[in-house]
């Protein structure tokens, strides 16, 4: 059961590619544009909706300045970006000059490389929630669509690699919540959702928050929880 939000997060990017072979032609630039602003403003909701489960405003502000500050120090987004790039680099010089390699490639890079998984995961292993998963569903199967367009068959098999990310991550959370306590998964859930609404508002073009430089603050409820309870 826990791993039906990874089945359909895996389900919506195969959908998206096939969608973008039917569109071969190109969607227009307003439709994208609509979509992509209906799309955010769903994830937003869930994100203001999860941000409600929270018990202790305190542990959700110390969690987030602590979190952000350890993000910013080690600074998560560059070296993912960096990964990213040795990857994307790596696997295209296997596949020179093939648009199915570099679909592949750039498709599994945005689906997996991001907040949203970890957060997916942090929910539906601890919580049995799968809203963040169907969220990232939507989002990840409108950008599929659109790359497809472009590279191809190729980013239809990057929704394998998504279900294989996503079950390690959704069942460690899973083993890991038998050492926790409610509250604490209800205060790392609350921060999440808040690193949802992030990527929500950068989605509508709306902030260019590092939403990667803020992943720690996730995990700071487990010590903050310590102390203040």
């Amino acid at each position: 059961m826990k791993l039906i939000g990874a089945a359909v997060n895996c389900g919506a990017v195969f959908l998206g590619s096939l969608l973008g072979l039917l569109f071969k032609k190109g969607i227009p630039e307003r439709v994208q544009k609509s979509l992509n602003c209906a799309l955010s403003l769903c994830v937003l909701y869930i994100g203001i909706k999860g941000s409600l489960k929270g018990e202790n405003t305190l542990i959700a502000a110390l969690s987030l300045a602590l979190g952000t500050i350890i993000g910013e120090l080690i600074d998560i987004d560059r070296h993912l970006n960096k990964f990213g790039d040795f990857l994307q680099k790596k696997l295209s010089r296997n596949t020179k000059g093939s648009s199915f390699g570099e679909g592949f490639v750039n498709a599994t890079l945005f689906t997996c490389v991001g907040a949203m998984a970890i957060v997916g995961a942090i929910e539906a292993g601890m919580q049995g929630s799968f809203s963040t998963y169907y969220a990232k569903s939507l989002l990840d199967c409108f950008f599929v669509m659109i790359m497809t367009t472009t590279f191809g068959i190729g980013c239809f098999f990057s929704g394998i690699i998504v279900f294989a990310y996503e079950a390690i991550l959704t069942l460690g959370a899973g083993f890991l919540s038998s050492f926790l306590s409610d509250s604490m998964i209800n205060e790392m859930s609350c921060v999440g959702s808040v690193l949802i609404i992030a990527i929500a508002l950068n989605t509508m073009k709306v902030t260019k928050i590092k939403v990667a430089n803020l992943l720690p603050s996730a995990f700071m409820p487990l010590l903050l929880c310590l102390f203040i309870h």
